[in-house]
Order: structure tokens, then sequence, then C-alpha cells
């Protein structure tokens, strides 16, 4: 299989992977009431779809490209919603006391974050792919750490996990090796993988312990 078919193949994959994790996201989150994306792994995704489509709209229209930005970006703002309506209890006390204001201050902030990447580069295709590896790296280690601090997988499901693992290594490999010998890249890439097989593995276990608590209730209760 030459370079030309490997390229919108792995493209493929990451669009239809990260699809996947977002639909499960919006489904899980609403059907649990709570939303299962952190805040701020929110706000760097929705601002650099948002600033990538509205770019590629303007400049390259037709680039398949564009077209997936601009379908994630529909799907986060429906985990938007459900941040919106189920998010204050995921937060620390201070934060909940100003949701409004808190929640609107990370939004803020990741697009200031993905502008200072827009501006500082003169191609919009290698501000596109830094950014998507600095956030994605960000976003690995906030899944993980908002699992440990939530101490349970509502809105979150196996599936979403290992799409997730998924959208974010195949553009490691065709950003990195494929395309060019990319170093950073392949760093951000390696970060990506290291925590979502992290988060994949911890994920696993803590849906197992809850099997298990419940099946042992069911028993009790049978008894």
């Amino acid at each position: 299989m030459g370079i030309a078919m490997i390229k919108p193949a792995l493209m493929a994959v990451s669009g239809v992977c990260w699809s996947v994790t977002y639909i499960s996201l919006i489904r899980n989150g609403f059907r649990e009431r709570t939303c299962g994306m952190p805040l701020f792994a929110l706000g760097l995704n929705i601002c650099w779809e948002a600033l990538y489509t509205f770019d590629g709209f303007v400049s390259n229209p037709s680039d398949i490209q564009t077209w997936i930005n601009a379908i994630w970006a529909c799907l986060d703002i429906a985990i938007i919603v459900a941040w919106v309506r189920y998010g204050r209890a995921l937060l620390p006390a201070p934060a909940r006391r100003h949701f409004a204001a808190f929640t609107t201050l990370a939004l803020i902030t990741c697009a200031m974050a993905q502008l200072a990447f827009y501006l500082r580069f003169d191609n919009t295709v290698e501000a596109s792919q830094y950014s998507a590896f600095a956030q994605n790296a960000v976003m690995s280690v906030l899944f993980l750490t908002h699992l440990w601090n939530r101490g349970d997988g509502r809105g979150q499901t196996m599936t979403m996990a290992i799409a997730k693992c998924l959208g974010t290594l195949a553009p490691t490999i065709l950003g990195g090796l494929i395309e060019s010998l990319n170093v950073y890249i392949l760093l951000m890439g390696a970060i990506c993988l290291i925590f979502d097989l992290l988060y994949i593995g911890q994920l696993h276990a803590l849906q197992r312990q809850t099997t298990d608590d419940l099946a042992r209730l069911a028993q009790q209760g049978t008894r």
C-alpha cells in the first residue's frame, strides 16, 4: 500500500474514531446526567475545531479535513450543552459558586491558547498540527486525572476510551513518520499514547470493580 493510500486511510481512522469518541460522550453524558469530558479538554477541543473549520472554509473548503473539523465542532457543541447542564457538580466548591464565570473564563483561556499557535505559525497546517498534538497531550492527562478525581466512570465507556486512543495514534503515525520524520509529533504522540493506555486500564479496572460490587449487592439481596 503506497503513501497515497495510507494517508487517507489514517485520516479516516482519526475522523471516525474521534467522532465515535464524541458521540459516546454525548450519548452517555445525557443518559447518565453528567459530562464525561473535562472542562479544559472540552474548551481546547471546541476552540481548535471552530478556528480551523473557519480557516478551512475560507482558504480550502474542498479539503476533507475541513469538513471533519466541522463535524467535530458540531458534536462538541452537544458536549458543551451537557457541561452546562451537568458540569457544575464536577467542579471544586469555589468554582461551583461561580460556575458560569469559571466556564466562560476556561473557554476564553482555551481560545487564547489556540490563537497563540495560529498566529505564531505562518503555515496554517503546521499551526493546526502543533496545537492539536499539544492539546491532545493535555487532554490525555486530563482524562486520567478526571477519572481519578471522580472515582467513577460515569459518562465514559471503553469504546470511547479506545476510540480516543486510536484517533490520536493514527495522525501521530501519519504526521510523525509517513509525511515526514517529525520528532515533535512523535514525542507528543507518545505522551498521548502512554496516558491513553493508562486511562484505558484504569477505566477498565474501575468498571470491573463497579460490576463486582453490584453483583455482590445483588447476592446479598437474595439471601
